[in-house]
C-alpha cells in the first residue's frame, strides 16, 4: 500500500497525518509551536521576499511587524469570488497560490518523515464552504488546484466531520457498533454528521450507506470572536462614532461596511486600501470621537488586529472555565480593559448559538432516527468546549453520551483512517 497524507488544512490550524502499512501516524509540522502537530494556517511575506508559514510567520510577524504582510483565515476566502488574487511586493499571488504555500511546506516536512516524494493526499473539507452551491463547489475546486501546485498527483476528499467519526472508530473494541452523532467545531463552519461506526476488521471500502446524515452551518469559534469585538471592542476604533459630511452640519454613522470588516479578523487587511484609509482620514478630521478613528488608522498602518483578536480568543477561552474575566490588550496609547461575563457572551451570542441548534436538529431529523437511538456524541474542535454548546448537546441527548477527546486532531487522523475508501 502506498504511502498517503491527510491534511486537515483549518482556518486556524492545519495538521498532518500519515497512512502507511495499514496505520496512521500524526507527525508533528511545526517545531517553533507549543503543539508541534499543529501549523498555525497563516503566512507572513518580508520586503526580501522570503515566505514564513505557521509560528515562525508569527514569530517575523512579532519583530518586523508592519514592514512585512501578515495573511491568515485564509480558507475562509475558498468560497468568495471577489478574492481572486494579492499583490505583495510586488508579485501577484492568487488564492490557490497563498494555500498552496502552506501545504508545501506541511508536504515538505511529512516528506522529510518519511524519506521518500508522496504525491497521494486526502484532504478534508467543511460539509459547506459555502450555502451557495456554486461557492461551495468553486471553494473544493480552489483547494484542489492547491494541492496540485503543492506537488500532488492524486487527491481525494473528505468530509470533516466524517472524518472524525473514523478517527472515533479506531478506538473501538472490535465487533462494537454504535450509531454515532459527530459535531466538528473550526474556526469558519460548525460540521455534524450522523454515523454508523464499527471497530475491529472489515471491509472499509464502501462507507456511503452508513452516513446517515450530514450538514453545516457558517458558524463556528471565528463568529462568537467576531461577536465579541461589535459588542465589545468595536467602540475603541469607531463604531458609534459620527462625522459632519463635508461643507454640512448634518451627523452621519461611519460606514457599516468598514466597521464591519475591522469585526472580522481575517477581513482587516482589507481596510489597507488607499481608497478606504483616505475615507478614514477625511471622516477622522470631522468625527465626534477623533482618537477612536486614530486608533482604527493605527490598527491598519500597524496591522495588529491578530494580536487584538487572540487577546478576544483569549478571553472567549477563559470563560469555558470562568463565570467573569477582561479582555486585555494595549497598542501605543491605547489600552483596552473590558470585563465580561459568561453570560454576556451567551447573550450577545444568542443567534450564533440558535444557528447551531438549529443545524443540529435539522441533520438529526434528516437521519431518521430519535435523540434516544444515538449511542454516543462525539465533539471536536476548540469551540465544542465552550459550555452553552456542551448544554446544546446535554438538551437533546443523555449527558453521558457526549465525548470530547483529541480536540484538535481528530479530524486529521480520520483523514488518513480513510485512505482504504479511496484505495
Amino acid at each position: 500500500m502506498q504511502t498517503v497524507f491527510g491534511i486537515d488544512f483549518g482556518t486556524t490550524n492545519s495538521a498532518l497525518s500519515i497512512y502507511k502499512n495499514g496505520t496512521v501516524e500524526i507527525v508533528n509540522i511545526d517545531e517553533f509551536n507549543q503543539n508541534n502537530a499543529l501549523m498555525r494556517s497563516v503566512l507572513y511575506f518580508n520586503e526580501e521576499n522570503e515566505i514564513f508559514a505557521g509560528h515562525e510567520a508569527i514569530n517575523h510577524y512579532v519583530t518586523e511587524g508592519a514592514a512585512g504582510r501578515f495573511m491568515q483565515s485564509i480558507k475562509t476566502f475558498l468560497p468568495n469570488r471577489s478574492f481572486e488574487s494579492t499583490e505583495l511586493f510586488g508579485k501577484k499571488y492568487r488564492i490557490e497560490d497563498l494555500v498552496a504555500i502552506i501545504l508545501r511546506k506541511i508536504k515538505a516536512r511529512g516528506e522529510a518523515f518519511v524519506g521518500h516524494p508522496v504525491d497521494s493526499v486526502v484532504l478534508g473539507r467543511p460539509v459547506l464552504f459555502s450555502e451557495d452551491p456554486e461557492k461551495d463547489a468553486l471553494a473544493q475546486s480552489r483547494l484542489e488546484a492547491a494541492a496540485r501546485k503543492a506537488g500532488f498527483r492524486q487527491i481525494w476528499f473528505q468530509f470533516e466531520p466524517v472524518a472524525a467519526a473514523l478517527s472515533f472508530e479506531d478506538s473501538l473494541p472490535a465487533g462494537a457498533e454504535k450509531l454515532v452523532f459527530i459535531g466538528d467545531f473550526g474556526g469558519g463552519t460548525s460540521d455534524f454528521t450522523v454515523i454508523r461506526v464499527k471497530g475491529g476488521a472489515f471491509d472499509r471500502s464502501d462507507r456511503r450507506s452508513d452516513v446517515l446524515s450530514l450538514g453545516g452551518v457558517y458558524t463556528a469559534g471565528d463568529k462568537f470572536d467576531s461577536q465579541i469585538m461589535w459588542d465589545k471592542i468595536a467602540k475603541y476604533f469607531g463604531r458609534g462614532v459620527k462625522y459632519r459630511g463635508m461643507g454640512k452640519e448634518e451627523l452621519f454613522d461611519i460606514p457599516k461596511s468598514i466597521i464591519y470588516t475591522l469585526c472580522q479578523w481575517h477581513r482587516i487587511p482589507l481596510l489597507r486600501t488607499r481608497k478606504t484609509r483616505e475615507q478614514i482620514r477625511l471622516i477622522k478630521n470631522e468625527a465626534t470621537d477623533r482618537k477612536a478613528i486614530e486608533n482604527l488608522e493605527n490598527l491598519i498602518s500597524d496591522n495588529y488586529g491578530f494580536f487584538l483578536f487572540q487577546s478576544i480568543e483569549k478571553a472567549k477561552c477563559e470563560l469555558s472555565q470562568l463565570d467573569l474575566t477582561r479582555i486585555s490588550f494595549g497598542d501605543r496609547d491605547l489600552s483596552i480593559s473590558e470585563e465580561i461575563s459568561k453570560q454576556e457572551f451567551e447573550t450577545i451570542n444568542g443567534e450564533n448559538f440558535a444557528r447551531i441548534a438549529d443545524c443540529i436538529d435539522e441533520v438529526v431529523s434528516a437521519a431518521g432516527v430519535p435523540y434516544g437511538k444515538i449511542d454516543t456524541v462525539f465533539l471536536t474542535g476548540g469551540t465544542s468546549r465552550i459550555p452553552f454548546i456542551r448544554s446544546l448537546f446535554e438538551e437533546r441527548f443523555e449527558a453521558e453520551k457526549l465525548e470530547n477527546r483529541n480536540a484538535f486532531t481528530s479530524v486529521v487522523h480520520g483523514l488518513g483512517s480513510s485512505v482504504p475508501l479511496f484505495n
